[in-house]
C-alpha cells in the first residue's frame, strides 16, 4: 500500500504546513529590508515582493480548492473571517501607532499627508492612492516619504483576497452548470486563470514601459504575479517523485535567481513589466522544487531554523520596519546612512516580536474567533473603522493655516529688497496643499515622463496668433509656466509647453529616452513650432551625470560636458531666428521649508534661508555664455533672495504666497505673480 500511496513533499509537516514556503518568506524579508536600508548590492531587493505575491496566489488558491474538494463548496464567510483575524489586527495596530507618531513628530503639512496615507491604507486602497499621487516608491531616502508607503503591497493582496474567491466560485458554478467532469472543471479553471495571467502580464509590460512609477503600484500590473501562483496551485500535486538533481536545480536555482536579481536590478529598472518574470519564475521554481519527496539543497536551506524564525515574523517585521525608518529620519533630520538604517530596522525587531506573539498569533489562533466567524469579521471591521476614524482625528487635532483668498495673495508684486514678511494668517497655497500646487501644464499632462520620447500638443493662448512662444526644459521650466500663461493672454501669444521631467536639454548623452526626447523636441521646435521666443530653464542638481565613451561620469566631471552641451543646444535654438531667454536655476530650499511655515507662521524669519548655488552646478548660465549668441540670462535670485542687512535671505513666504511647493520647485501660485517681473526682463519676440 505504501508503494502505491501518492508522494508527499519532504518539506511538508504532519499538519500540512510547508516549511520551505515559510523559508521563502524569511529570505524575502531579508532582501526587502536590506533594500530599504540602502545596503550596497541589495538595490533590487524589491523582488521579494514579487515572491510574496506568488506565495499568496499559490497558498490561497490551494486552500480554496482544498475546501472545495472537501466540502463541495467555498464559504466566503469563513474565508474572509480567516483573513480578517490573520491580517487586520496587526495591520490596524501599526496604522494606529503611525497615526499617533505622526501627530507627535510631524509638522502640520506632513501630518495631513500622513493622515490621508493612513486612511487609504486602512481601506486597503493605498496602492491606488500612491499611484494617483505619482509617488516614487524607490525614493527610500526621501525625508518626506510616507510612513505607510509599504502598505501598497498589502492593499493589492487584500484586493486579491476579496475578488479571487468570487472568481473561483463563479468558475466552479459555471463548470457545474455545463456539467463538466472533474478534469473538465479543472481545465476551465486553468483557462480562466491563464487568461487573467496573460492579460495582466501583457498590460504590465506595456504600462511599465510607459509609466513605471505608476505601474509599480497598479493592481492590474501585479495580479498576474499572484495568479501565476494560483495556476501552480491548480496543477501541482502535494508531492513529486523527483530526483535530487532536478529538485536542487529548481530550489537552489530559484533562490539563486532571487539573489542575482537583487544584485542586478536597480531603482531605475522599469518595473514590474517583463523584468518581474524572473523573480516570479524563480519563486515558482522554488515551490516546485520543494514538492520533491526528499528535500534538496535549496529546500533544506529554506527549512533551517533561522529562515523559519524569520518567516514566522516576516509579516510583523515588514509592517514595523518602514514606520521605524520614517520616524527615525524625521527625528535625526537627515537621510539615514545604510548603517543607521540597518540599526533602526534591527531595533524594529522589538515591536515585531512583541506584536507577533501578543497580537498576530493570539488573534490568528483564537479558538473562540475561529468557532464564530462573524466575530472575526466584526473584529476586522472594527480594526478598519478605528484606524479610519483615527486618520480623521489627527487632522482635527492639528488644523493647518487657512487658505488665503485670491485678492489677498500678491506674491512677487509685494517683494521688497530689504524687508521680509514677518507673519501670515492666511496663505496660498497652504503648507498642507503646497505639493499639489503644480500649475495647469502639469495637470494637463504636459510634463513628459517615463519612456515617452515626444511631448503632447500643449498649446495655450491664441492658437492663431502671429507670435509663438515656446517654454522648453525640465520641471524647472514648467514651474514658470503660470507666469508665461498670463503673459500669453496679455500679449496675445500662441504659447507652447515642451517639458520633460529630469531631462537636461543640453546636447549630452544622459539617458536614451531623454536623449531621444530632446532631439525630437528640438526638431519640432525647428520644423513645426518655428517660435519667435524660446524660454528655457533647467534644474542643476546632482542627478545629471552624463556618459562619455560609455562611462557614466561623476556629477563634478559632468559639469564641463553639460556646459558645452547646453551651449550647443542654445546655438541650435538661436539658429531658428527666435530670441532666447534662459532663466537661471534658483537656489535649493531646505527640505522641510513648508513645514517650517506651518509651525512658525508668526515668526517667518525663522524659515528664511541663505542661498547656495554651488559653482559646480551652474552649467545653465555658463552654457548661455559659451553659446556666444544673443542669449539673455534672467536670474531670479535677487527677487527670491533679497539682501537683508547686507546678506541675502530667501523667504519662504512673499506677499501671502508660499514660495515653494517643495524644496526645489516654486509653487504655481507664487509663479503666477511673477508675470510682471518676467515681462520686464524677457526679450521681445523676434517678430
Amino acid at each position: 500500500m505504501r508503494q502505491n500511496a501518492p508522494p508527499r513533499s519532504g518539506a511538508l509537516t504532519p499538519k500540512g504546513f510547508r516549511l520551505d514556503i515559510q523559508g521563502i518568506r524569511g529570505i524575502g524579508l531579508v532582501l526587502v529590508l536590506a533594500a530599504h536600508a540602502g545596503v550596497p548590492g541589495f538595490d533590487g531587493g524589491f523582488v521579494a515582493l514579487d515572491a510574496f505575491f506568488v506565495l499568496s496566489g499559490f497558498l490561497i488558491t490551494g486552500l480554496l480548492l482544498a475546501e472545495l474538494r472537501r466540502t463541495g463548496r467555498i464559504s466566503l464567510r469563513d474565508f474572509y473571517a480567516r483573513r480578517a483575524r490573520r491580517l487586520l489586527p496587526l495591520a490596524g495596530l501599526v496604522l494606529a501607532v503611525v497615526a499617533v507618531g505622526a501627530l507627535v513628530l510631524f509638522a502640520t503639512p506632513r501630518l495631513h499627508d500622513a493622515s490621508g496615507d493612513v486612511l487609504s491604507a486602512s481601506l486597503y486602497v493605498s496602492n491606488w492612492h500612491f499611484m494617483a499621487n505619482q509617488t516614487d516608491y524607490f525614493a527610500f531616502e526621501d525625508v518626506g516619504a510616507s510612513p505607510v508607503l509599504h502598505y501598497w503591497s498589502l492593499s493589492i493582496e487584500e484586493q486579491f483576497y476579496i475578488l479571487w474567491p468570487l472568481l473561483l466560485i463563479a468558475v466552479t458554478a459555471l463548470a457545474a452548470h455545463l456539467r463538466l467532469r472533474r478534469v473538465g472543471a479543472r481545465g476551465l479553471l486553468l483557462a480562466v486563470i491563464g487568461t487573467v495571467t496573460a492579460a495582466s502580464l501583457a498590460y504590465s509590460i506595456s504600462f511599465s514601459a510607459l509609466d513605471p512609477d505608476r505601474a509599480y503600484f497598479s493592481t492590474l500590473t501585479r495580479i498576474w504575479e499572484i495568479s501565476a501562483g494560483g495556476l501552480l496551485a491548480v496543477v501541482l500535486p502535494v508531492g513529486l517523485r523527483m530526483g535530487r538533481v532536478p529538485a536542487t536545480l529548481l530550489s537552489a536555482g530559484g533562490v539563486g535567481g532571487l539573489l542575482v536579481m537583487t544584485a542586478l536590478y536597480e531603482q531605475s529598472t522599469p518595473y514590474p513589466g517583463w523584468q518581474a518574470l524572473v523573480p516570479v519564475a524563480a519563486t515558482l521554481a522554488i515551490i516546485v522544487g520543494g514538492t520533491a519527496e526528499r528535500p534538496a539543497l535549496g529546500t533544506r536551506l529554506l527549512m533551517t531554523r533561522p529562515m523559519q524564525d524569520l518567516g514566522k515574523v516576516s509579516y510583523a517585521w515588514y509592517l514595523w520596519h518602514w514606520p521605524a525608518l520614517a520616524f527615525a529620519t524625521e527625528l535625526l533630520g537627515h537621510t539615514l546612512t545604510p548603517v543607521e538604517a540597518v540599526a533602526i530596522i534591527l531595533l524594529a525587531a522589538v515591536p515585531t516580536i512583541i506584536s507577533h506573539h501578543l497580537v498576530e498569533e493570539r488573534f490568528r489562533r483564537s479558538r473562540t474567533l475561529a468557532a464564530r466567524p462573524r466575530r472575526s469579521l466584526a473584529l476586522g471591521w472594527s480594526c478598519m473603522t478605528a484606524t479610519v476614524a483615527l486618520a480623521f482625528v489627527v487632522v482635527v487635532l492639528r488644523p493647518g493655516l487657512a487658505a488665503a483668498p485670491a485678492e489677498a495673495v500678491t506674491g512677487a508684486r509685494s517683494a521688497h529688497r530689504n524687508v521680509l514678511q514677518e507673519k501670515v494668517r492666511q496663505i496660498s497655497p497652504t503648507p498642507a496643499t503646497a505639493s499639489d500646487d503644480k500649475g495647469r501644464l502639469w495637470y494637463d499632462g504636459c510634463l513628459t515622463r517615463a519612456k515617452n520620447r515626444t511631448s503632447k500638443t500643449c498649446q495655450y493662448g491664441n492658437p492663431h496668433s502671429d507670435t509663438t512662444v515656446v517654454v522648453f526644459g525640465d520641471s524647472h521650466a514648467l514651474q514658470y509656466f503660470p507666469a508665461m500663461l498670463k503673459l500669453a493672454e496679455r500679449h496675445d501669444w500662441r504659447l507652447v509647453g515642451l517639458t520633460r521631467a529630469s531631462c537636461p536639454i543640453g546636447a549630452v548623452d544622459y539617458q536614451p529616452t531623454c536623449n531621444a526626447w530632446r532631439e525630437n523636441t528640438l526638431r519640432r521646435i525647428e520644423r513645426t513650432e518655428r517660435p519667435d521666443l524660446v524660454v528655457t530653464s533647467s534644474g542643476t542638481a546632482d542627478r545629471f551625470r552624463v556618459k562619455v565613451g560609455g562611462e557614466r561620469l561623476s556629477r563634478s566631471r559632468s559639469e564641463r560636458y553639460l556646459e558645452h552641451g547646453y551651449a550647443r543646444t542654445f546655438r541650435r535654438l538661436a539658429r531658428t531666428g527666435a530670441r532666447l531667454a534662459v532663466i537661471r536655476d534658483q537656489a535649493q530650499a531646505p527640505a522641510r521649508i513648508n513645514d517650517c511655515v506651518a509651525e512658525h507662521s508668526t515668526e517667518l524669519a525663522r524659515c528664511a534661508f541663505r542661498p547656495d548655488r554651488p559653482a559646480l552646478r551652474q552649467f545653465d548660465v555658463r552654457g548661455a555664455r559659451l553659446a556666444k549668441r544673443n542669449v539673455k540670462v534672467i536670474d531670479p535670485l535677487p527677487l527670491l533672495c533679497p539682501r537683508v542687512d547686507g546678506a541675502r535671505r530667501c523667504p519662504a513666504v512673499i506677499g501671502n504666497a508660499l514660495v515653494y511647493r517643495n524644496s526645489y520647485h516654486l509653487s504655481a501660485t507664487f509663479a503666477r505673480t511673477l508675470a510682471d517681473w518676467l515681462d520686464r526682463r524677457l526679450p521681445r519676440p523676434a517678430r
